[in-house]
């Protein structure tokens, strides 16, 4: 049974007016200063929005998207190009995703990378003089979106993670607090809706650009009663050397996979190579080599992805030529296609004031039950942000003359006050979690029995998590909350794995290895203490956008 909307939409300790710390107040609150945050921050604006955005790092810099190339799923609106790129990856991911959103997301990427270029993003430009559009380098495009969100006029909070959302008497989201990690200074913005934009979940693997996207957002708006939809597909592994945290895998199609005696291992480099290198990483270690490349292909890949080469060249190792071992890191949602459930066009979630964009949301209605490293989750951050920054500014401005009611913090665990004395040992807990999540035979292939056997773990984690003493230190705070997060993510992944008894998209289970027609829907999942888990039909109507946000 889930958790009533008065359990967690209105608790009891009302925001002080003794508060200390830095007091802001704005028309929209983005939280995440990744290209989804920073894509609503600037169309917030243009909507005449104040505007303030708080990054858990430093804007520009953090997150997945900004310290490497990533592809842009932009199409073309000619001929049928769009009709066979939404046809490309409708059956792997599952027949889930839906026509209206693809064409939704393929128009809107379009014109905000014709934005980007007007903008001066330095595009490649082809021998005919073309540019080439259909990839961004992540710190230019970062750089430049930062610099835009600041032209906007929108205030940027660096370095301040968010602890928890505010609601109001209504339960509707108003704000958010959180604390300065370089200062230790807390903060409060009052605000009229909030976008979380705080990206995915991986867990602590130690992927590239990864190391903040730790499932914060979703445990806020779950505080707040937001739903979840598809967290079953959350177990997305990248590719990359062992020895780095690099999982760009593109220029893995050259490569040859051998074992540690040099013999090849076949099917590894194949269409479903990954599941081939999974199960033989569980018995012994795996070598890579990118020796299918030639002379042409090895020099566009040192221009193309540039930090793919740096951990070779530290260690003195020609990838094309030498061996080197190969691991895979869980992303789990940064490249699932889990996330917020959005009910609406301007990705408003199921709570009043609460808007969901990037990998903080869904994906699943433009690729189903399965996605990779950028090209649909980039043309997502890119169209969501857009539609979420206009949706928040419109209903802000929509309740401008609402009398100011009292605030209530959203916050549980680590924040609210308990009668227990016992700290959080958040390094226990993150370790924990990881025993569950990581492993190939738990989380890669799943079954009834490994499911059941983890929840049971990660049930007790999150008892001991509410029964925990609230944090004493901003410091441990944010690591209580990034704790707490992961294990909510977890539970939800496979509470909803549970109810999916087939295998579709990304979520395999060994005991129901074929896909079943008649679980052709999405499961949407949300509570705290209790998670549930309901239905809901794929949409097949058409839908007219609501929100027509124009730029500056």
């Amino acid at each position: 049974m889930s958790e009533t909307h008065a359990q967690v939409r209105k608790p009891a300790n009302a925001v002080s007016d003794a508060f200390v710390g830095k007091r802001l107040e704005a028309d929209v609150l983005v939280i995440g200063g990744g290209p989804a945050g920073t894509w609503a921050a600037i169309s917030a604006a243009a909507n005449g929005a104040r505007v303030v955005l708080a990054d858990k790092g430093y804007c520009g810099t953090s997150g997945a998207t900004a310290p490497s190339g990533t592809a842009v799923w932009y199409v073309p609106p000619t001929g049928d190009a769009r009709e066979r790129a939404k046809a490309s990856r409708f059956e792997m991911g599952g027949q889930l995703a839906e026509s209206v959103w693809m064409d939704r997301v393929l128009e809107q990427t379009w014109t905000n990378v014709q934005q980007l270029a007007q903008w001066g993003y330095p595009f490649p430009v082809d021998e005919f003089g073309e540019e080439q559009r259909t990839s961004v380098q992540g710190p230019e495009y970062m750089r430049l979106m930062r610099k835009r969100v600041k032209e906007a006029g929108a205030r940027i909070l660096d370095h301040s993670p968010a602890l928890e959302l505010l609601v109001n008497d209504d339960g509707a989201v108003a704000g958010a607090a959180g604390v300065n990690r370089q200062t230790g200074e807390t903060w409060l913005v009052r605000a009229g809706a909030v976008v979380i934009a705080t990206g995915g979940c991986a867990f602590l693997s130690r992927a590239l650009g990864c190391n903040v996207l730790t499932g914060d957002g979703q445990l806020m708006a779950a505080e707040a009663g937001a739903e979840l939809s598809g967290m079953e597909f959350s177990n997305a592994y990248g590719l990359g050397p062992a020895f780095a945290s690099v999982t760009k895998s593109m220029f893995y199609k050259w490569a040859t996979f051998y074992d540690e005696d040099g013999v090849k291992i076949d099917g590894a480099g194949s269409a479903r190579g990954r599941g081939v290198i999974a199960r033989e990483l569980q018995t012994r270690k795996v070598f890579g080599c990118l020796d299918l490349a030639d002379e042409q292909i090895r020099a566009w890949m040192r221009t193309a992805q540039p930090n793919f080469f740096l951990p070779f060249d530290r260690l003195g190792i020609d990838p094309f030529t030498q061996h080197f071992p190969v691991t895979l890191r869980l992303e789990g949602t940064v490249r699932g296609t889990g996330g917020l459930n959005v009910t609406g066009n301007d990705c408003a979630t199921s709570v009043a004031g609460l808007y969901a964009a990037g990998d903080a949301a869904t994906r699943e209605l433009i690729c189903g039950g399965f996605t990779g490293g950028g090209s649909h989750n980039a043309a997502w951050a890119m169209s969501s942000g857009f539609w979420a920054g206009a949706g928040a500014a419109g209903h802000a401005r929509a309740n401008r003359d609402v009398t100011p009611s009292t605030l209530y913090h959203a916050g549980t665990v680590a924040l609210a006050s308990t009668s227990a004395h016992a700290p959080i040992d958040s390094e226990h807990i993150v370790k924990a979690v990881q025993d569950e999540v990581f492993p190939y035979e738990r989380n890669w292939w799943r079954s009834a029995d490994g499911l059941e056997d983890s929840l049971g773990r990660l049930d007790t984690l999150w008892a001991q998590l509410r029964a925990s003493a609230p944090a004493q230190t901003a410091a441990e705070a944010v690591r209580a909350r990034e704790a707490a997060a992961m294990v909510a993510t977890a539970r939800w992944m496979y509470r909803s794995a549970q109810q999916r008894t087939e295998t579709r998209g990304m979520h395999r289970r060994v005991d129901y290895a074929a896909t079943d027609d008649s679980q052709h829907h999405r499961l949407i999942s949300g509570g705290l203490d209790d998670i549930w888990v309901r239905r809901q039909a794929v949409k097949s109507a058409v839908l007219t956008p609501e929100n027509d946000g124009v730029f500056a």
